[in-house]
């Protein structure tokens, strides 16, 4: 089955058309996501509370890890290079921290308000190995310019 991705898109765009309010746009996000694909086992945001620090943030799914610095992780990957972290094994991955021992993948994509600053991180972690492509990595990731990067 081939994700759906336009359907998606003009989803999350009508719900949050109009909205500001960063964490309601992430939360609506989230839930939507994570309930657009069974793949998709854990699936939210970490936030940018500064001190190169990030914070649990509008998430769906079992419990998060609270606090992830800059230095340590995927998403802390991501925050810290600006850039897409697509990782088809987390225990190939130096540093991963284990926040729940179910996840086999996991894609994290930096988050940018529309002057260019890092609001945080976009993380999907999956139960299946291999389970994210770059076509979803990109299809998120406009998603989410589509909504952060959208002048109201």
């Amino acid at each position: 089955m081939r994700a759906d991705y336009p359907t998606l898109a003009q989803t999350i765009a009508s719900l949050t058309e109009g909205e500001t309010d960063t964490v309601a746009l992430m939360a609506t996000i989230a839930c939507e996501v994570h309930h657009f694909d069974d793949r998709f086992d854990w699936t939210g945001f970490y936030r940018n509370v500064g001190n190169d620090t990030l914070k649990i943030g509008p998430y769906q799914g079992g419990h998060g890890c609270l606090v992830i610095p800059f230095s340590r992780g995927v998403c802390g990957a991501a925050a810290r290079t600006g850039q897409v972290q697509l990782v088809p094994d987390v225990d190939a991955f130096p540093g991963h921290i284990a926040c729940a021992s179910s996840t086999r993948s996991e894609l994290v994509i930096p988050v940018y308000d529309r002057a260019g600053a890092l609001l945080g991180v976009f993380d999907i972690d999956s139960d299946q190995p291999d389970a994210f492509t770059k076509a979803d990595a990109e299809a998120l990731g406009g998603i989410l310019r589509g909504v952060f990067g959208r002048r109201n």
